[in-house]
């Protein structure tokens, strides 16, 4: 796909187009990029297009080159990659998911600025990538509350998983978000002057936006973090509740399986084995120490 800037905008153009006058926005997958040496030919640029699984930008004499890379925001979404050169008069995209162009399409139907320049669409275009982001930290968060409203309520049979799914989710975002403020500070370097100050305020603006966003990620895994020891203040509880009952079953019963040992031993010479109340007496004792035993833990409100 072939873009043009205009004064107000975007406009898709055809190949020929674009070729006549190799001026604005080239997308090109990668296997085009690679199998294909009059692109590179064209545009004077060799260099090596290598991993796409993290972030960064590059500043060389007459071009900047990075790569990026978007982590999926969900189960059923996978994360994009795609490279980027920034040349004087173009900007070449390379595809490797397939979605770059109907992100560019996105950005060329709304409406833009006077002067419209192709450094200012290179800023548009990394932020569109951010959109969506603080309405999708929102939801990781209410994600975390509803993690610790079923903590407290002791519904904690999938807490584990959930926890860990979040988790690395949070930390896969900020190492993102990380990654993207050493892409915005490269850029505001500007070593090779490619941009004016008034770009540069826009670039400002996105680094100014990415580390919010990231901010808002450590807020998050604070939180979880705060989630799990309030988590494992639950299950302590619960363990001195379980140890509490114990201690007090103990605690009844000792003086009774006393009782039950000493005339259980059967020895011929006990006077009171013999006496035709001994019986009632003994299930009167131990009924009276099951329940001064019950009165004195009622008192030191062990319930």
């Amino acid at each position: 796909m072939f873009y043009a800037i205009l004064d107000d905008g975007i406009r898709k153009i055809d190949k020929t187009q674009f070729l006549k006058k190799p001026v604005g926005i080239c997308i090109l997958t990668l296997d085009e990029w690679h199998m294909e040496a009059e692109w590179r030919e064209r545009f004077g640029l060799w260099h090596e297009v290598d991993s796409l699984h993290y972030c960064k930008m590059e500043s060389y004499h007459d071009f900047l080159f990075g790569t990026i890379c978007v982590p999926a925001k969900g189960s059923r979404e996978k994360e994009m990659g795609f490279a980027i050169f920034v040349q004087k008069e173009r900007v070449i995209l390379l595809d490797r998911d397939g979605k770059l162009g109907e992100q560019v399409s996105r950005l060329s139907k709304g409406k833009r600025r006077k002067d419209y320049s192709l450094e200012r669409f290179v800023c548009d275009f990394l932020q569109s990538f951010l959109a969506d982001d603080l309405l999708f930290l929102e939801k990781i968060e209410q994600e975390i509350a509803g993690i610790e409203e079923d903590v407290l309520e002791g519904r904690t049979e999938d807490y584990s998983y959930r926890m860990l799914q979040t988790k690395k989710l949070i930390a896969r975002f900020y190492h993102y978000y990380s990654q993207l403020a050493e892409i915005g500070q490269e850029i505001l370097e500007n070593q090779q002057k490619f941009f004016n100050d008034e770009e540069l305020n826009a670039f400002r603006m996105y680094s100014d936006r990415v580390f919010r966003l990231s901010e808002e990620t450590k807020l998050l895994r604070e939180y979880a973090m705060q989630v799990q020891e309030v988590y494992q203040s639950e299950i302590g509880i619960r363990q001195n509740d379980v140890m509490k009952i114990l201690t007090v079953v103990t605690t009844i019963f000792l003086p009774l399986s006393l009782i039950a040992g000493w005339y259980g031993m059967n020895f011929s010479h006990m006077p009171e084995l013999s006496w035709q109340y001994s019986y009632p007496v003994v299930i009167g004792i131990s009924a009276a120490v099951v329940v001064v035993s019950l009165v004195i833990f009622k008192r030191k409100k062990y319930w």
